[in-house]
């Protein structure tokens, strides 16, 4: 899903871009991995304690590169979400050290978290490869660079988003005040754990609120880790609150809470239905979703061949095709579409997919193997509505839950795979004519997410970037990501935004105070004052006549 235009890119540019990292890793500073850290924390955390969970259950979460079980997990359920509620809404309240914490100190707290995530970079990089399954070099030099990067982010925002003075009419000052929402449940998807978790906390921190989040099931440890680190920070108890768990139990019970104020979720559309409906039949929460997509990457005939093949690659395989932004809708202009599809075959059959914690893998596992099934499914059903399987298609090895880098072509709008989010490593290149007719058949989409357009006219570029009905448009790129600009969807994708400033406006209720500068003067002036003063004694003349009456 992510890149960051000082990282990634720099990364992937040269001949074999996608394959530099890895390949200059040995004389890259990323330190060797430990494919075995040691598990601190597989507890809830509430109120700057650890707790099993109010039922005693546990689940396991799964090595996917194994299948094996790494260890047991609290499993919080509804009586968890309850005590961490409570919690966070005694952080909240009014004369708190929270609430009575100077912005710029909330500023220093996250810089410190931030401090402490890149003094354990390594440690928490070996544990999202371990749970997640995506290669180390990936999850140290990317997810840990970019978690960094968005809590300092917010993290200098938290003294300065702000409300502002208005010049009314009259007499009157008049001013807006930035004030915390309360209690943000947060539901965070498992495809970067790290990341998602950091998108969420960074805002919601900067400006005051206090925090109930949902960790996913299939990846809990990395997030439970940087629970204890926010407690080193210095984070007063219940500000951050952090629970592994089910979403049809914990995320249902953090989604209909009536003393939660906002829910931002990030996943699936079909789970952000769930949450918006139980949104608006609880308290009317505030609701931010961020979900799903059907990205198309608009390939003109004018556009550089050897990147455009490059970037259609790794905007489709990177994250192991685990991205809600990912390209999955690749369209090539007829002329070049025979040369575009042979390229992407070849670079797609000498991806490397493997052991993720060998700095040669460029692919590793897919998450768990509801997943797995899941892809191979699309798979099948690619290949019986007539869509023309190129490579792949099948698991690429004998445990785990491995899928080989698979390509469509002859692939058509109506097709299965050319409409749902596969979530997984399967190309789908379609081919088209003219500007206006890819423009209608890419936005022909219940999604909105995403989108690229690959050219060399600056003219057809700006025509289809502002066409496309998409939140995040790349022009000759893709994923390229930063702290500092917005990122959210279009139509099903969901709705608001996420990072930059307009990620902070969804934590912040903005209060209007208006202030009459002289009263007294103008009571004066007209002759209120004499009458103000005079109502109390002939109301208590009034009341004592009705009592004798």
């Amino acid at each position: 899903m992510l890149r960051t235009a000082a990282c990634v890119s720099r990364l992937c540019r040269g001949p074999a871009r996608l394959g530099a990292p890895f390949s200059a890793a040995a004389a890259s500073p990323i330190p060797a991995p430990n494919p075995r850290p040691d598990i601190a924390y597989n507890k809830i955390f509430i109120n700057n304690e650890w707790h099993d969970a109010v039922s005693k259950k546990t689940f396991p979460t799964i090595n996917p590169a194994t299948g094996e079980v790494i260890c047991q997990v609290a499993e919080g359920d509804k009586a968890d979400v309850e005590k961490a509620v409570k919690a966070a809404r005694a952080a909240f309240q009014l004369g708190s050290p929270w609430r009575r914490m100077d912005a710029s100190h909330r500023g220093k707290l996250l810089n410190r978290l931030a401090d402490l995530i890149e003094r354990d970079r390594a440690y928490l990089a070996a544990l999202e490869t371990l749970d997640n399954g995506k290669p180390y070099a990936i999850s140290y030099l990317v997810d840990l660079d970019m978690v960094v990067k968005c809590l300092r982010y917010f993290a200098g925002w938290s003294d300065k988003f702000h409300g502002k003075t208005i010049p009314l009419d009259g007499d009157f000052f008049c001013y807006t005040r930035h004030e915390p929402v309360g209690v943000c449940g947060q539901i965070i998807p498992w495809n970067f754990p790290l990341l998602m978790q950091a998108w969420k906390l960074g805002p919601a921190l900067a400006t005051g609120n206090v925090v109930v989040m949902k960790v996913a099931e299939q990846t809990p440890l990395s997030a439970l880790y940087v629970a204890n680190l926010v407690k080193e920070a210095g984070f007063p108890p219940g500000v951050v609150n952090i629970i592994p768990g089910y979403g049809p139990t914990a995320g249902a019970a953090i989604s209909s809470h009536m003393d939660v104020d906002k829910v931002a979720f990030t996943g699936s559309t079909e789970v952000g239905h769930l949450i918006q409906k139980a949104a608006a039949e609880s308290n009317l929460k505030r609701v931010t979703l961020e979900l799903g997509g059907k990205s198309p990457n608009i390939i003109m005939s004018d556009a550089d061949m050897d990147w455009a093949v490059d970037q259609a690659h790794f905007a489709l395989f990177f994250n192991q095709g685990q991205c809600c932004c990912a390209g999955s809708r690749t369209y090539v202009q007829e002329d070049i579409y025979n040369e575009f599809v042979e390229r992407s075959v070849e670079k797609a059959k000498a991806r490397v997919v493997g052991n993720p914690f060998d700095f040669k893998t460029e692919q590793g596992p897919q998450v768990d193997e509801e997943q797995f099934k899941k892809i191979l499914g699309y798979i099948s059903t690619g290949k019986q509505e007539g869509a023309k399987l190129l490579c792949g298609g099948s698991a690429a090895a004998d445990r785990g839950f491995f899928i080989q880098p698979t390509v469509f072509g002859d692939v058509q709008d109506n097709m299965t795979i050319a409409r749902e989010e596969i979530f997984g490593p399967v190309m789908q290149i379609l081919k088209f004519k003219t500007i206006e007719e890819v423009i209608e058949r890419a936005n022909d989409s219940k999604y909105g997410l995403a989108a690229a357009v690959f050219t060399k006219d600056l003219d057809k570029a700006n025509y289809v970037s502002q066409s496309l009905r998409a939140g995040t448009v790349w022009i000759n790129c893709y994923d390229v990501f930063g702290a500092q600009a917005p990122f959210g969807g279009y139509k099903a994708s969901g709705n608001g935004r996420e990072l930059g400033e307009y990620g902070l406006e969804a934590y912040v209720e903005v209060k209007n105070v208006s202030d009459d500068q002289n009263p007294t003067e103008k009571l004066l002036k007209d002759g209120s004052l004499s009458l103000c003063l005079e109502m109390p004694v002939q109301l208590r003349e009034i009341q004592s006549k009705e009592t004798s009456a």
